[in-house]
């Protein structure tokens, strides 16, 4: 009967995660959608690959609509035979974001009936995982991978803890591992990575345990075996995906350096420190878990709009000159980035905001909460908070970025604090959980230290409430340095003023928790009174905070979330458009994309745009309707980002027109969004072009700089590595000799060729070493790289067929490794379950 009060129990609090789900994402009821950044940009970059599945039924795993052509492996390419994936998506069933909302708490509930094995707190826990607001941060700009991710963080614990702390060997090796494989699918490696950079405090905990004999080092030995199968396993349900990345990453910006500068040495592993560290947690600016507009919040912030139009105003009213408002302009471009922040980092849109009461329970939590959790999860929390302040702490960041493994692989340390927005919800219910039911703790004890704890954090907002314009200083050091004092008085008081809502909404909040726990010990309010005060007050709290950055303005029609790339405009959309951020750029691109389209109707043949008005390596409306040579991508290939760097961050007027050439842009898209210019270039090489001059460099910064200046239809730059490809295959001048596209498929190129000497051909394709083969009359043949980031091959006198396919051996490889696992999974999976069966059939009797 127990049971079944339980079971029911259970069901209800899952429904009540979709109710909030639905609630707080209500506009999906009228049949609107998110509108996010980045899955506009997905859009447009991956509709290459998208056409190609729809007409073919097939996969390429190669596209030439970014970067002027890179694997699809990060673009949302899809594998045969990935099982885990396709019961990733029956999970994700929900509507976005609901799935995600729904998907976060669902899975903290199981880690909370793990953990404590009493809904309510399972149930309060879950609220407060749920509702974090960088969750709904991410959700807002489109990082869906992430999210992703991050649903599976819980209940990958729930399973580890199945097995370490509760014993149960045969449901915790199926938790772990099913976890273990979505949480892989879901492809987001750096939240893996962060999430088992905590666990490693468990292991070090469990495996103390076992040393001071709290618990028998049989079970702990036993226990890491099963984890570690289990882990192996979910890994290895997700080969295809794991191989091909881990060839792909090789070849991209967080592989191998290549060139030698001032920035890094060729040879080093990762992106350079710069880059990596980037957006770094300010170490007082951690403090925005606990109040979220400590350093005001996101760079974006409503209030923002107000504060610049009285900026403005405040100009007017104190510079009376043109003198003086221009070296006011000069200082202020200097200085100011956004009204509403000030922190360390270049820009946020938001702050990692975990809850007052949240966060209040965690502190009380790491006194009050079981040894066997308390330590590690601290331990974890401290290690994750410190490399999240990465430029702000070189010491640890530069020890983990030269000796610890795939560290460097990672950019944004700030998102590390994902791991304590897991941690922080897990220990507050365990402390709340022995607070309220353990009978080993007296009273006494209870009090004190809801005492030590509440009165501990509610005077320290006053602290911060009374001292904080010094304490904080509410500007950053350009601002002062380079603002006039008119204006670094209003922006500190109107900061300030953004802070003291924030902070006495904290100390308000905290205030009922500690009361509300106060009483429960006086035995003057229910503990069932008690849970609910807290989490109502709580969930009005991160409600509150999150519908700053997720809310209904984030949803726009269905016809603007599917099709962002508009190429007319009409009063309707206008109307529609009106007073939305989020549209605005979609009616400011509509003449941009008209002209897109315009290009690729009337010329269909196989080349690329280089479009320079919407920031040719900032998007991807170009290829949405053809090949760019921009893109939007965090992974490109690190030789082309090497070009990008070398050639386009200076816009010299001779070098790169003869990169463009290089890489075949037969169009240019010039002027601004109003009025457009597509202009034909007719210097384009075309897509493959004959040569017998051939200059050898020696390093490969030499062969960069030469592709800017060589005239590259005569001679191609090719590494004195590659001299050894031609011996025995001579080239000749024949300048009768021509090579010609016959078919293009993103995967698969034709071409025929003739000549009465032997060539060199040069294509305009992007030089991968993995998985492209080469084919001179149906015969494989190698192919070396030229011109630092093109596919050459040598060609023999006469008249033959060239293909080029791209066919990588590690997707045949992953399927099976991925197809054996799972059936592994599912026969260990079955065998566990069947003799726990069985077991409990034999034990009933000897129990009734």
């Amino acid at each position: 009967m127990a049971k079944n009060k339980n079971l029911i129990y259970i069901a209800i609090s899952l429904v009540v995660f979709i109710v909030l789900a639905f609630l707080y994402s209500t506009p999906v009821f009228t049949g609107k959608q998110l509108f996010q950044h980045d899955i506009v940009q997905y859009r447009g970059g991956a509709k290459e690959l998208l056409d190609y599945r729809a007409d073919t039924g097939k996969e390429t795993y190669w596209s030439d609509s970014m970067f002027g052509g890179m694997p699809t492996y990060q673009m949302g390419s899809q594998f045969n035979g990935d099982i885990i994936k396709k019961i990733d998506s029956k999970l994700n069933f929900l509507p976005r974001p609901v799935n995600y909302l729904f998907l976060l708490s669902a899975g903290f509930f199981l880690l909370g009936m793990v953990v404590v094995r009493n809904w309510k707190y399972a149930l309060l826990g879950a609220t407060f995982f749920g509702l974090s607001t960088y969750f709904y941060i991410a959700i807002a700009a489109g990082h869906n991978g992430k999210i992703n991710t991050i649903e599976y963080f819980a209940p990958l614990l729930a399973g580890i803890l199945l097995v370490y702390i509760r014993k149960q060997y045969i449901w915790g090796f199926i938790v772990t591992t099913l976890f273990m494989g979505l949480q892989i699918a879901a492809n987001h490696p750096q939240m893996t990575y962060y999430l088992f950079l905590a666990l490693g405090f468990l292991f070090l905990s469990e495996l103390i345990r076992g040393i001071l004999k709290k618990t028998p080092m049989k079970h702990f030995l036993i226990s890491s075996g099963i984890v570690a199968a289990s882990c192996l396993i979910g890994v290895g349900m997700n080969s295809q995906r794991i191989m091909a990345n881990s060839e792909y990453i090789k070849e991209t910006v967080r592989g191998k350096q290549i060139l030698t500068n001032s920035s890094n040495t060729g040879g080093d592993s990762g992106m350079d420190k710069e880059s990596m560290l980037m957006w770094s947690y300010g170490k007082l600016e951690t403090l925005n878990l606990f109040i979220p507009r400590l350093m005001g919040g996101g760079s974006q912030e409503p209030e923002g709009k107000e504060m610049m139009a009285k900026i403005q105003e405040l100009v007017q009213e104190n510079i009376s000159s043109q003198d003086e408002y221009n070296n006011f302009m000069q200082n202020f471009q200097k200085a100011f980035a956004s009204p509403t922040y000030w922190g360390d980092q270049p820009g946020t849109s938001g702050p990692a905001y975990q809850g007052a009461i949240v966060c209040f329970l965690a502190l009380l939590g790491f006194f009050i909460a079981w040894k066997k959790y308390r330590y590690w999860i601290l331990g974890a929390s401290i290690l994750t908070v410190f490399l999240a302040w990465g430029s702000n702490f070189m010491a640890l960041s530069d020890f983990f970025i030269d000796f610890v493994p795939f560290y460097n692989k990672f950019r944004a340390p700030s998102s590390i604090l994902v791991v304590v927005e897991l941690l922080f919800p897990l220990i507050a219910i365990i402390g709340l959980y022995r607070f309220f039911t353990d009978q080993t703790l007296t009273q006494e004890y209870k009090q004190k230290i809801l005492l030590y704890v509440g009165g501990g954090t509610l005077g320290f907002v006053l602290i911060l409430l009374i001292f904080g314009k010094s304490l904080l200083g509410f500007h950053t050091d350009n601002e002062k340095n380079y603002l006039p004092p008119f204006l670094l008085d209003y922006l500190t008081d109107e900061r300030f003023k953004l802070f003291s809502i924030d902070a006495i909404k904290a100390f308000i909040y905290v205030a009922i928790a500690v009361a509300a726990l106060f009483l429960v010990l006086k035995q003057k309010l229910n503990q069932n009174i008690a849970l609910v005060i807290i989490g109502v007050v709580s969930l009005f709290d991160l409600w509150t905070v999150n519908k700053r950055y997720l809310n209904d303005d984030n949803y726009v029609d269905k016809i603007f979330a599917e099709n962002p790339f508009q190429t007319e405009s009409s009063d309707l959309m206008a109307e529609k458009v009106q007073g939305n951020p989020n549209l605005e750029p979609i009616l400011a691109n509509v003449n941009v994309n008209k002209t897109l389209e315009t290009i690729a109707e009337k010329d269909k043949t196989h080349y690329r745009i280089f479009n320079n008005i919407l920031g040719t390596f900032s998007e991807t409306n170009t290829s949405y309707f053809k090949s760019s040579i921009g893109g939007y991508h965090a992974v490109k290939l690190r030789r082309y980002d090497d070009v990008i760097n070398e050639y386009f961050q200076i816009m010299d007027s001779v070098k790169v027109p003869n990169i463009l050439n290089l890489l075949n842009a037969k169009y240019l898209v010039l002027g601004g969004p109003e009025q457009p210019q597509a202009m034909p270039n007719p210097k384009a090489n075309g897509n493959a072009w004959f040569l017998s001059d051939l200059k050898f460099v020696e390093s490969p910064n030499q062969e960069i700089k030469a592709i800017g200046t060589i005239n590259s239809k005569r001679t191609a730059v090719i590494s004195a590595d590659d001299k050894k490809y031609f011996d025995g295959k001579p080239v000749q001048a024949d300048s009768t000799a021509f090579i010609n596209l016959t078919k293009y498929q993103p995967n698969e190129l034709e071409f025929k060729s003739q000549s009465k000497t032997p060539q060199l051909a040069v294509f305009s394709e992007i030089y991968y070493p993995h998985g492209w083969k080469f084919f001179i009359d149906e015969k494989e043949v190698p192919y070396i790289k030229a011109d630092y980031l093109l596919r050459a091959v040598h060609v023999p006198a006469g008249n033959h067929s060239v293909r080029m396919v791209f066919e990588p051996e590690v997707i045949e490889k992953g399927k099976w490794i991925s197809l054996i696992c799972f059936g592994l999974f599912v026969l260990l999976s079955g065998a566990g379950i069947f003799w726990l069966n069985k077991n409990k059939k034999q034990t009933e009797p000897k129990e009734a």
